[in-house]
C-alpha cells in the first residue's frame, strides 16, 4: 500500500459500493486491480475463489496473474479467476452446456470457419453474392453483440438486403448448433441469455463470484455490459476501471457510453480518478491533455507528472513520403549516436499498416534492425491450422470446418465433387459430414470410390479418437502426424527442406503447448481432460494469435491500435495528414471524436521524446498532390512544439546526415 499514491489507496480500499476508477494513461491501474485483489482476499476475508478479474488480452490476464502471485501466498489466491471475458464466458458454457443445448466437447469456431460457412450459406442462397461474406459476417457479429436474435433482425429489417442477411444469419446459428459449435461472439452472448432465462444458473455463478473486477472497461460492448450486470446482480460488488479517452474501438462494437450508464445504473457508484501519470514528461502531457479536450466528456481528467517538463514536441515537415521514412531512419542512427541508446528504445506508430512497407524499406537500406507488432500470427500458419482441424476432429467428430479442412491434408485424393456429394447428403439428413459417412443412405449418393476413401479416413480418425480418450493423448497426438506422413508431405509442399523443418517445428510447438495446457492442472480439482485442454489452446488461437515474445535491440513498428497498453522512451507518429490520420473515413463519417482518441493513445505511449511528422505531397493513384496537415497539429499547445522543414528540404543534404550517422554508428560498432 506504501507503494501506492493517495487516489490509488483510496481505490483499492474502497468496498461499500460499485466503484468506477477513471485511470488515465499510465497512471498504475494495473497495480491498482491487483493490490484490490490482495487487500480483498487478506483484509476484506473473500476467499480467491470467490473473486474474478476480467480483461481483454490473454497478455494483460498473464500479467494480472503474476503479479497477483508475488502479492498473496498461493493457498490464498486458490480459485482466483484472471482471465479474458472470452475465457470467462467459455467456463460458463463449458459447465452450463446442458441448458445451452450443446454437448461436451463442443467447438468453437474461429473467424475463418465462420466465414466458409457464410460462404456456404450465401452461395446457396445467391451464387453472385459471394463477396458480401465479410459485410455480412460484421453485420451478423454486430447483432450478437448488441444480443438481437435472428427472428428481431428480421422482424426490423430495414429493406430486402437486411431481410436476407437475417435469413442467412437464422441458418448460420442453425448450421453452428448442428456442428455441436459456437462461434467467437458466442461466448459472451450465451452466458448472457443463460443468466437470462434461468435464474438458478443466474443465483449460482452470483454466489460463486462475490467481487468483480473489470479492466479496459471502456472497450466493454453491449454483451459484456449485459454479462457484468448479471454478474454482479444486487449486491453490485465490483470496481470496474476505464477511460473514455482512450477508447478507440468502436469499430469492433466497444461502447466508451458504458462508462456513463454505470452512473444511472448504480446511482450510488463512486468515481475515483487516477490523474498521476508514472510514465511521460509533463509537456508530452500537457500535448495529450489540450488535444483530447477538443472531445465532449462526461468526466472530466487532466494527466499530471513528475517527470519535469522534458524535451519539446518535434514536428518534421517532408518534402515527401520517400523523404518521411528517410528522415525518421535518419534520426533515429542520429538519436542512437548522440544518447547511447537502444534501437528497442524507438518505437514509430502510424494509422494504417501499409505506411509501414516504404519505412521498412528505408530502414533495410540503413541496416536499422526492426520488428513490425501484429506480423502473421502463429495460428494463421497453414500447418498450425491444419494441425489444429486434427485437434478440433478428435474432440468434436462433427466439426464440418475442422473435417473439410484436413479430408485432404495430406493429399488422399477426395475430390470436390465427392465432398459436394457428402455434403449435399448430410444437409439432406440435417447431420454432420462425419455422422452422413456412417450413414447406411449414403452409398446411394456418394459415388462408391470416393465413399471408400472417406469411410477409411473416418474408421482411422474413429480409432485415434478411441485412443485419446483411453490412453495417455499426447503420445497418442504426435502418432497421429506420423500416420499421415505430414512431415513428409510439408517436404513436398515446401520452397525448401529448411522451411519445412521450421513449419514442423511449429506444429510440435503445438503439441508442446498442449502438454503444458494439460500438466498445468493435473492434480487439481479443476483437472482439465484432453477436450477442456484442446478447447483452451483454440480459444488461445482466437483471442490472442500468439504474439511473439521478443525482446532483442529492434526499433518498434506498430499500428496506433497496436500500442495501446504500450510505453516506449522515444516515439515516432507518422502521416500526420488529413485523411489518414484523421483518417478519410471518420472525416467522411463524422467520428472525428475516436481518431482524436486514437491520437491520444499515441502521445501517451512516449516517455521521453514524442516526433511527430508529415509529408508536403504525397503520391496517390500514381500523381502527386499537395497535402494538407492533421487538424490534430493545430489542437496542440503551440509553446510546447517545434516546426523543422517548413522550407523545402535538400533531399542529397538529407541523404548525406543519414550516411554520416551511420559511419559513426559502425565505428562505434568496431571500437567496441
Amino acid at each position: 500500500m506504501s507503494q501506492l499514491n493517495p487516489r490509488q489507496r483510496e481505490a483499492v480500499r474502497y468496498l461499500e459500493g460499485p466503484l468506477l476508477v477513471l485511470a488515465g494513461a499510465g497512471s498504475g491501474k494495473t497495480s491498482v486491480i491487483t493490490r484490490k485483489i490482495a487487500h480483498l482476499i487478506e483484509h476484506a476475508g473473500i476467499p480467491g475463489r470467490h473473486i474474478a478479474a476480467v480483461t481483454f488480452t490473454n497478455k494483460a490476464a498473464r500479467e494480472m496473474k503474476e503479479r497477483v502471485s508475488r502479492l498473496v501466498s498461493k493457498a490464498e489466491a486458490r480459485g482466483l479467476m484472471v482471465s479474458t471475458f472470452h475465457n470467462l464466458g467459455l467456463n460458463i458454457i463449458r459447465e452450463e452446456h446442458e441448458a445451452a443445448g450443446y454437448h461436451p466437447g463442443f467447438s468453437i469456431f474461429d473467424a475463418e470457419d465462420a466465414k466458409a460457412l457464410l460462404r456456404d450459406l450465401l452461395m446457396k442462397d445467391s451464387p453472385d453474392s459471394g463477396d458480401e461474406v465479410n459485410e455480412i459476417q460484421t453485420v451478423i457479429s454486430n447483432w450478437k453483440n448488441d444480443l438481437r436474435d435472428p427472428a428481431y433482425a428480421l422482424s426490423h429489417a430495414r429493406d430486402e438486403r437486411e431481410q436476407r442477411f437475417a435469413v442467412i444469419y437464422e441458418h448460420y446459428n442453425t448450421y453452428l448448433k448442428a456442428y455441436n459449435a459456437l462461434d467467437f461472439d458466442d461466448l459472451i452472448r450465451i452466458p448472457v441469455q443463460l443468466f437470462q432465462q434461468y435464474s438458478v444458473i443466474r443465483d449460482k455463478w452470483q454466489r460463486r463470484i462475490r467481487y468483480l473486477l473489470v479492466d479496459e472497461y471502456q472497450d466493454t460492448n453491449l454483451s459484456q455490459y449485459e454479462l457484468v450486470k448479471l454478474l454482479v446482480g444486487q449486491r453490485a460488488a465490483f470496481t470496474v476501471v476505464g477511460d473514455d479517452d482512450q477508447s478507440i474501438y468502436a469499430w469492433r462494437g466497444a461502447r466508451p457510453e458504458n462508462l456513463v450508464q454505470l452512473k444511472t445504473d448504480y446511482p450510488s457508484l463512486r468515481i475515483i480518478k487516477l490523474e498521476q501519470n508514472y510514465r511521460s514528461t509533463s509537456r508530452i502531457l500537457r500535448a495529450a491533455n489540450v488535444l483530447i479536450a477538443n472531445n465532449p466528456h462526461v468526466f472530466e481528467k487532466s494527466l499530471w507528472s513528475e517527470h519535469g517538463i522534458g524535451d519539446e514536441i518535434r514536428i518534421l515537415r517532408t518534402r515527401s513520403e520517400d523523404a518521411e521514412a528517410e528522415r525518421i531512419a535518419t534520426e533515429i542512427l542520429d538519436m542512437k549516436l548522440k544518447r547511447g541508446l537502444e534501437f528497442r528504445d524507438f518505437a514509430v506508430l502510424y494509422r494504417g499498416n501499409h505506411q509501414s512497407r516504404l519505412l521498412e524499406m528505408k530502414l533495410q537500406a540503413y541496416q536499422l534492425p526492426y520488428r513490425i507488432s501484429g506480423g502473421q500470427s502463429f495460428f494463421s500458419r497453414s500447418e498450425v491450422k491444419d494441425a489444429m482441424g486434427y485437434l478440433r476432429l478428435l474432440i468434436n467428430p462433427d466439426d464440418d470446418a475442422a473435417f473439410l479442412r484436413v479430408v485432404n491434408v495430406p493429399r488422399r485424393e477426395i475430390g470436390p465433387t465427392t465432398l459436394e456429394q457428402l455434403g449435399h447428403y448430410a444437409r439432406q439428413r440435417k447431420i454432420s459430414l462425419f455422422r452422413a459417412l456412417h450413414d447406411i443412405g449414403v452409398t446411394e449418393h456418394v459415388t462408391e470410390r470416393g465413399l471408400d476413401k472417406l469411410r477409411r479416413f473416418a474408421h482411422w480418425l474413429d480409432a485415434t479418437c478411441r485412443r485419446v480418450h483411453s490412453e495417455d493423448p499426447i503420445p497418442v497426438i504426435k502418432q497421429l502426424f506420423t500416420d499421415i506422413e505430414y512431415e513428409e508431405w510439408l517436404h513436398q509442399n515446401s520452397n525448401t527442406p529448411k522451411q519445412a523443418e521450421r513449419r514442423m517445428e511449429n506444429v510440435w510447438f503445438l503439441m508442446d503447448g498442449l502438454r503444458k495446457t494439460l500438466e498445468s492442472d493435473r492434480g487439481t480439482a479443476d483437472e482439465l481432460g484432453i477436450e477442456d485442454a484442446i478447447t483452451r489452446l483454440i480459444l488461445r488461437d482466437m483471442l490472442e494469435q500468439r504474439e511473439e515474445e521478443d525482446d532483442s535491440d529492434k526499433v518498434q513498428l506498430l499500428t496506433l491500435h497496436a500500442s495501446k497498453g504500450l510505453e516506449f522512451p522515444h516515439v515516432f507518429i507518422m502521416g500526420l495528414e488529413e485523411e489518414i490520420l484523421p483518417h478519410r473515413t471518420s472525416i467522411e463519417e463524422g467520428t472525428i471524436e475516436e481518431e482524436r482518441r486514437l491520437m491520444y493513445v499515441g502521445i501517451t505511449r512516449a516517455r521521453q521524446t514524442l516526433t511527430l511528422t508529415f509529408a508536403a505531397q504525397r503520391k496517390q493513384y500514381g500523381e502527386k498532390i499537395e497535402t494538407i496537415p492533421s487538424r490534430f497539429l493545430d489542437e496542440m499547445p503551440p509553446d510546447d512544439l517545434v516546426w523543422e522543414g517548413i522550407g523545402d528540404l535538400n533531399r542529397e543534404e538529407n541523404q548525406r546526415k543519414g550516411k554520416a550517422t551511420l559511419s559513426a554508428l559502425l565505428g562505434n560498432l568496431r571500437d567496441d
